[in-house]
Parts: C-alpha cells; structure tokens; sequence
C-alpha cells in the first residue's frame, strides 16, 4: 500500500470545515428551529467531506483494490487522487483544473450566490410579516434550499465520497419535505397572495425564459 500523501491533517480539515460552515452562516442566519435543522444537516455533510478530503481517505481505502484493478497507473493515496472522477477519465490534467473540478466551482458559486441573495430578502419579509416575493424569491420559491442542494451538488463532483454520497439524497429528500411544509404554512396563512404567487413562481427549477413573478401564470 502506498504511504498517503496529503491526508491526516485533521486540524486543516477541521479548519476548511469551520470556514466553509462559517460563510454558509454568515448567508443564511437561521431564523427558526427548522432553519437550524436544516443547516446542521448541511453542515454535517460539509464535516463528512473535509474529514476525508484532508483527514483520512475512507472512500479510496475501501475502494483500493478495485481502483488500483482498473486505473494501476493511478497512486490512489496521493491527495490528487481524491478528485476521484478526474482521475477515472484519465485526461492526464492537473485535477483542479479538469472539466468536473471547474464544473463543481460553477456549482458552489451559484449556490452560495443563491443562498446569500435570497436571505437578506427573506429575513426583511419575516420581519415585516409578509411573503417573500422579490429578488430571487420573484424566480424560486425555495431559492435557499436550492443553494444548499447546489452547493453539495458541486462537492460531490469534485471530491465524491461514499459517506456523503450517502447522506445527498437524504438531505435533498429532507429539503424538499421542509419545502412542502413551508408551501403548506404559508398557504394557510397569505391566503389569495400565496397561491397567485405560487402559480406564478416554480418551486426549484427557474422559468429563465419568463419574466419574473406578475407575468403570466404557469401551467
């Protein structure tokens, strides 16, 4: 077995873990016990990926021998290794700069960039009492959910690991099941408001054709 490279830095991991959960924080302060449930979920998949990206490669140890039976010219306990789609493509690139490691930036950008744009909106709503509409509220009824599930989405294409591969689906399912909760209260509450809202406006796949909330109701 090859010595590992790279890995057994637990106080970098708990490091990157404290940071990355520090700046989804700072974006999307929870307001409510929901919201904390649904950010400590995120935040454990955000430990369960560091832990193996820089503390121990649990993935690539349970996996070796099939890894090293069909990629042998591949030191699988080298960090780079670690990207583990780049290096099963074989392109010979350097891991941060191939298609998946470019492909899970774009994700986590925009999921942070969802997130950090939508809380603002949704905390002066709260505040004031009344739905949110506006900003990326106009284009997503659940644009924070969303921005989570992209941000996990972009991990997974660039360090996949079985654990939080694993708890993905379990945390989608758990967003979209928070989702339906919300849709269910704030119908109760906003009444007319909410469903002409709601007509208007998808859940989680953007119209990026159609104006934004006030245009013609969808189908």
């Amino acid at each position: 077995m090859n010595v590992m490279e790279g890995y057994g830095l637990w106080i970098f991991a708990a490091a990157n873990a404290a940071l990355f959960i520090a700046f989804a924080y700072s974006f999307a302060r929870p307001l409510n016990a929901r919201d904390w449930r649904s950010f400590g979920a995120f935040s454990a998949f955000i430990v369960a990926l560091f832990a193996e990206m820089y503390g121990f490669p649990l993935t690539i140890y349970l996996l070796s021998g099939w890894l090293q039976a069909r990629w042998p010219g591949v030191n699988w306990f080298s960090h780079d290794a670690g990207h583990l789609p780049e290096m099963m493509l074989g392109l010979g690139l350097n891991p941060h700069f191939g298609p998946f490691h470019l492909l899970s930036t774009a994700l986590i950008i925009a999921g942070f960039w969802l997130v950090a744009a939508a809380w603002p909106v949704l905390f002066r709503a709260v505040r004031a009492g009344r739905l949110a509409t506006t900003g990326p509220y106009a284009r997503l009824r659940h644009p924070q959910y969303a921005g989570f599930i992209l941000i996990m989405t972009g991990f997974l294409f660039q360090w996949p690991t079985l654990v939080t591969l694993l708890m993905y689906p379990v945390l989608v399912a758990m967003y979209v099941r928070l989702a339906i909760r919300e849709d269910r209260e704030a119908a109760a509450r906003f009444g007319k408001e909410y469903a002409t809202w709601r007509a208007q406006v998808p859940g989680w796949f953007p119209h990026l054709s159609r104006p934004v909330a006030g245009a013609t109701p969808s189908r």
